[in-house]
């Protein structure tokens, strides 16, 4: 079972930037599709990124063009890049990861990943 730590998150003013990292252990993410999602107080946890191991890309409609994801598989490391950031995005940024046989699969429901970090919160005050 793949355990993963998020971390990156803070205070950040609207328009600034912050990366995200998703840091893998107990097994290596090669074949894993991950993700990132965040909720809001309130509200319910929602997709924000994806990435195939082959390195595909999906995107919400409401970070396309100001977030990017990426890995490092030799470091078993995910990341997000937030650029732009608007109040809105403040939320708690979870990381999950789910093995995946096609290099091409990506999932954008919370309920297809099996492995989840802990949070981290990103606060963007306007």
């Amino acid at each position: 079972q793949v355990q993963l730590v998020e971390s990156g998150g803070g205070l950040v003013q609207a328009g600034g930037s912050l990366r995200l990292s998703c840091a893998a252990s107990g097994r290596t993410i090669n074949n894993y599709a991950m993700g990132w999602f965040r909720q809001a107080p309130g509200k319910e946890r929602d997709f924000v990124a994806a990435i195939s191991w082959g390195d595909s890309t999906s995107y919400a409609d409401s970070v396309k063009g100001r977030f990017t994801i990426s890995r490092d598989n030799a470091k078993n490391t995910m990341y997000l890049q937030m650029n732009s950031l608007k109040p809105e995005d403040t939320a708690v940024y979870y990381c999950a990861g789910k093995w995946a046989l096609s290099r091409s699969t990506m999932y954008r429901n919370s309920n297809d990943f099996d492995a989840w970090g802990q949070g981290t919160l990103v606060t963007v005050s306007s």
